[in-house]
């Protein structure tokens, strides 16, 4: 059983492909999924993190005070949303997603700090690249960029205290890519 998803919560959300195919299948399709996020989502919740995986994503967000039903409603339209799209280009049919949606109610500083380290470590410990900077479908970067972004960058730069710390603090975790939190 999942945690319901409640209003002004904190979250861990993640999920993969029925089958584990690949629900990204080529890179134009991690860019589409960010931009279905940032419609769907970013009106309902503060999204903290994410990270886009070849057959599975991340995200850690916070939910808006605002109707239950539209939360749950708003993640519903992203996945349907992606999923007729994937399944129009790929000529397949059926639910893409596993059902329901994984969630994880976060409620402490640590828990939280922990998440999104773990979210922007995962390309790291997967093996997909050596070091963080280097994969372009997290938020870790736009976090440290100056650009126009849907993350909540001044929320989680301050919650690791400044950008330097936010650096460190990755840099000594991805390090440590072996040690396996008991979050997931």
């Amino acid at each position: 059983m999942y945690d319901k998803i409640e209003r002004d919560k904190y979250y861990h959300i993640f999920n993969q492909a029925n089958g584990m195919i690949d629900i990204f299948k080529e890179s134009r399709n991690y860019p589409f999924f960010i931009d279905k996020m940032e419609k769907h989502l970013a009106p309902v919740c503060d999204i903290l993190a994410f990270c886009l995986m070849k057959n599975h994503f991340h995200m850690v967000i916070k939910t808006k005070d605002i109707e239950e039903s539209l939360i749950s409603r708003a993640f519903a339209n992203l996945f349907i949303g992606y999923a007729k799209a994937f399944n129009k280009t790929y000529n397949r049919s059926g639910s893409l997603f596993k059902k329901p949606f994984k969630r994880k109610l976060i409620e402490s500083e640590s828990y939280l700090k922990n998440v999104i380290l773990y979210v922007h470590c995962n390309p790291v410990k997967d093996g997909f690249v050596d070091n963080i900077i280097s994969y372009p479908w997290s938020s870790y970067n736009e976090i440290l960029d100056d650009a126009i972004t849907f993350v909540d960058r001044e929320f989680v730069l301050e919650l690791f205290e400044d950008s330097n710390n936010f650096v460190a603090t990755h840099q000594h975790y991805q390090s440590n890519v072996s040690f396996s939190p008991t979050f997931e």
